[in-house]
């Protein structure tokens, strides 16, 4: 399946004279990078015989090797970012000399940020969307696209065009977006790789990262997780439900969340009036993880639980960050909730302006469902809003309010 990365990792290596590609273990980075540059060098830091052969002198290693090598696992490293300054700024004109890839981001963001701030471009990569299992060419993330260009909302509602149909979102919301169990398409092959990536992630990653940290109580954190997915984080009676401190639990948020796993959202406070709620929300960035966690195997299960809208609502949520990760746009992105109850699943703010978005799981929504949004927009003067829902089509609720299909995104 072709990666929506591709291109602009290429458009990185034009400017920059190195690109890091950062993401979740087992979501493609090292086979992207393998696939479309045979000709480069491609140093793996988990195999002994390659540790060996940087770490022994990377800076002898880097001036005998000075362009076309990718690095792989660059975090388990650190010296390695020190002798990559140096190699980098001994030919500083010269774009496209080096690719590393890092799968843990608190260490590997630290060591990028001290020793090669404004010598890389970063590109964070996550594993398949919905739009890359589905289309290809300009149709993978057209919706991010005409945001990103400031495409009027009518001429979305004319442009827009399915990917697939509502089945194969619901397969791939199900079954979430891991390359492994996507390929080979086999439930006791999902339920066997599933189970040995949570235990190698918290195993390998997790306890060589943080070796201090209570293995047992961690993973009963990312059990807990799997019931708040979704919903405003409240920090103090996760702590109390674990028996630790909320400085303890703080931390296990920023591991989970800087490990790719979790994403935390922060609130958007910006220019209110209003009394704000100011705890994060959160979710599982995978669906078909969280759905591992929960021991859900069948559609019509999910459909029937508690937690589905939640799920769908995070699915979806991931789906747009993804589409303007792979465009390198420069975005940020919020939930908004009022202590009165007015609440915007997602604000996105970029160039583009401050685009609210409402996520529905129903193919219908009914006007008294848009008020929040109506009053956010009015408030906030944005150009739209948006609402996601499981329509057949896009079409305009008002004139600054489009219906857009998840299987149009």
């Amino acid at each position: 399946m072709e990666r929506v990365y591709k291109k602009l990792i290429k458009e990185y290596l034009q400017f920059f004279p190195c690109v890091g590609l950062i993401g979740p273990r087992q979501c493609g980075k090292t086979t992207l990078v393998e696939s479309f540059m045979p000709e480069w060098k491609v140093i793996d830091l988990e195999k002994q015989s390659d540790f060996q052969l940087l770490s022994q002198d990377p800076d002898l290693f880097l001036r005998l090797n000075p362009e076309k090598i990718g690095i792989d696992e660059a975090q388990i490293f650190p010296e390695l970012f020190p002798a990559l300054r140096v190699a980098i700024d001994r030919d500083r004109q010269t774009p496209g000399r080096f690719i590393i890839t890092g799968s843990s981001s608190p260490n590997l963001v630290r060591s990028i940020s001290e020793s090669l701030a404004g010598r890389i471009g970063i590109i964070e990569m996550a594993p398949f969307a919905f739009a890359e299992v589905s289309s290809t060419g300009s149709n993978c993330f057209q919706l991010c696209r005409f945001i990103t260009n400031k495409i009027p909302i009518k001429t979305f509602i004319k442009e827009l065009k399915p990917k697939n149909n509502i089945k194969q979102a619901h397969k791939y919301w199900l079954q979430g977006g891991f390359p492994e169990p996507w390929i080979k398409q086999n439930k006791r092959f999902q339920t066997l790789w599933m189970n040995q990536y949570l235990g190698t992630y918290i195993m390998r990653d997790i306890l060589r990262l943080f070796p201090k940290i209570n293995e047992n109580r961690f993973r009963t954190f990312v059990r807990l997780l799997t019931g708040i997915s979704g919903t405003i984080i409240n920090y103090s009676q996760i702590a109390r439900s674990l028996g630790v401190s909320q400085p303890t639990i703080r931390d296990y948020f920023e591991i989970i969340h800087g490990t790719f796993l979790w994403r935390n959202i922060p609130p958007f406070t910006k220019d209110s009036v209003k009394r704000i709620i100011k705890h994060p929300k959160g979710y599982f960035r995978d669906s078909g993880l969280l759905h591992f966690l929960m021991r859900i195997t069948e559609l019509d299960t999910l459909l029937a639980h508690p937690q589905m809208g939640n799920s769908w609502e995070g699915m979806v949520i991931e789906e747009l960050i993804r589409g303007f990760h792979s465009l390198g746009a420069g975005f940020d992105y919020y939930y908004y909730r009022t202590s009165g109850g007015a609440e915007i699943d997602l604000v996105l703010e970029g160039d583009f302006g401050l685009i609210p978005v409402e996520i529905k799981y129903s193919q219908t929504v009914k006007k008294r469902q848009l008020g929040s949004l109506k009053t956010f927009i009015k408030e906030k003067k944005c150009r739209y809003g948006l609402v996601i829902t499981n329509d057949e089509y896009p079409r305009l609720y008002d004139e600054n309010i489009a219906a857009i299909p998840f299987t149009h995104i």
